[in-house]
C-alpha cells in the first residue's frame, strides 16, 4: 500500500513546520498551542488548534487567548508564505482585532480565512513599495466535529512594511 500525499498537503506540512519552528524562537506562546495549518492556497487558509490542557479554560472550552491566536494565524499564515516566497524583508503586525463569540468552542477549532488571496495581494503590493500598507481581513471559526456553524467571527487589520526597500546603501 502506497501513501499518497498531494502537493497541497506537502505545502501545508512545510508551512506548519516553518511556523512552529519560527514561533519556538520568536512567539513561544503560539508554539505552546501547537497550531496546524490545514490549508493555505488560493483564496483560503485554514488553521486548526486542538482543544487540550494547554488551550482549555476552567469551563472546558477553548480559552480566549487560543482563539485569538488561531484567528491571527489564519491570516498570518498566508502572509508568511508570501513573504517567504518573495525573498524580501517585509514586516507585518496586526493593528486591531474585533471578534464576536457565537457559541462555545468545545472541541478542536478550525479558523478559516476566505480572503487569503487578498492577503497575498497586499504582500505583493508591499514588495514594490517602501510605504506602510494596511488592510482589514475577515474570518470565522468552526468546531467541525460538532457543526459547520461558526462559533466565532473575527476581523483583523494587517499592516505591512517592506524593510528591504528602506535600507540605505552603506
Amino acid at each position: 500500500m502506497k501513501l499518497r500525499i498531494s502537493p497541497d498537503q506537502i505545502e501545508s506540512l512545510k508551512l506548519t513546520a516553518y511556523v512552529n519552528a519560527i514561533s519556538l524562537i520568536k512567539l513561544p506562546l503560539l508554539a505552546f498551542t501547537s497550531p496546524r495549518i490545514l490549508k493555505c492556497s488560493g483564496d483560503q487558509s485554514v488553521v486548526q488548534i486542538g482543544l487540550g490542557f494547554r488551550t482549555r479554560n476552567h469551563l472546558g472550552v477553548m480559552y480566549f487567548g487560543a482563539l485569538a491566536m488561531g484567528a491571527e494565524l489564519s491570516i498570518a499564515a498566508k502572509a508568511v508564505q508570501e513573504i517567504y516566497s518573495s525573498g524580501q524583508q517585509i514586516d507585518f503586525l496586526f493593528k486591531d482585532f474585533k471578534c464576536e463569540f457565537l457559541k462555545r468552542a468545545d472541541d478542536d477549532v478550525q479558523f478559516i480565512c476566505d480572503e487569503a488571496g487578498l492577503v497575498a495581494d497586499l504582500i505583493h503590493r508591499a514588495s514594490t513599495s517602501p510605504e506602510r500598507m494596511q488592510q482589514t481581513f475577515n474570518g470565522y471559526a468552526i468546531v467541525p466535529k460538532k457543526s459547520q456553524d461558526p462559533v466565532m467571527t473575527y476581523e483583523l487589520t494587517l499592516t505591512v512594511k517592506n524593510r528591504t526597500l528602506n535600507k540605505k546603501p552603506a
